[in-house]
């Protein structure tokens, strides 16, 4: 299996050297300002996560102000409270996008955010205390117990949010199918996953880099090499 080390000096050379590369990744995990997270952040995000896959970000991103009014800033106590009228009501409201079942996702997650405050304290601590070399149970629970919160979905949630991931990017999967990894071009079943997880708990061990930066290093070791300002730009996404 190829070394980091390796696949970190591809991406040196790619981006103009160690400096370069190193400005170009996300920050740190903090374990400490994931558990202040406030719940009705966490459900923004995941509202913003499920409205956002299929259509255009920059759309959504503009519009997110009238989203974060029409959904009652995202307080989760207070949506589950919402009667069906208020939810019909958002069918016919211009400050968001009227997808009907985007919408319920939100009533949705708004429970399921309620239900792990309750077993955890917060949403925010629950992703604090969660180990990052299990980040496909992680995945799991959101697919299970939230709502459209499966797939690439979750995985954006977590980076967003600033949980210490992966992302199984086109880039990220062709980097560790060029390391020797098996895996298939898109990664969709368990098996798949698993492999990827135990290969990023490898890498982590011999660098000593959280998941986020490995994740991105993969990216920009590989495929199309973007021009650094667009690179710059990517608050979660890979390259």
């Amino acid at each position: 299996m190829t070394s980091f080390k390796k696949i970190r000096a591809r991406a040196e050379k790619r981006k103009g050297g160690a400096d370069a590369l190193a400005r170009l990744l996300p920050p740190a995990p903090d374990p400490k300002a994931l558990a202040r997270l406030a719940d009705d952040r966490v459900l923004s995000e995941m509202a913003k996560r499920v409205f956002s896959a299929g259509f255009a970000w920059s759309v959504i991103e503009a519009k997110w102000p009238g989203f974060e009014e029409a959904f009652l800033a995202f307080e989760p106590g207070r949506l589950t409270l919402m009667p069906d009228d208020y939810w019909d009501a958002l069918l016919k409201d211009t400050r968001i996008v009227r997808n009907g079942a985007k919408i319920m996702s939100v009533r949705a997650n708004a429970g399921f955010v309620c239900d792990i405050a309750r077993e955890h304290g917060s949403f925010g601590k629950l992703l604090a205390n969660w180990p990052s070399s299990d980040e496909i149970g992680l995945l799991d629970l959101l697919a299970v117990r939230g709502s459209r919160l499966g797939g690439n979905t979750g995985q954006m949630l977590l980076r967003f949010i600033g949980w210490d991931c992966f992302v199984t990017s086109k880039d990220v999967v062709a980097c560790l199918r060029d390391a020797g990894v098996d895996v298939a071009e898109e990664i969709k079943s368990k098996r798949d996953l698993a492999r990827v997880q135990a290969q990023f708990n490898a890498w982590a061990e011999e660098t000593g880099l959280p998941n986020r930066h490995l994740s991105r290093i993969c990216a920009m070791s590989i495929g199309e090499n973007q021009a650094m300002e667009k690179l710059a730009g990517l608050a979660g996404g890979e390259a």
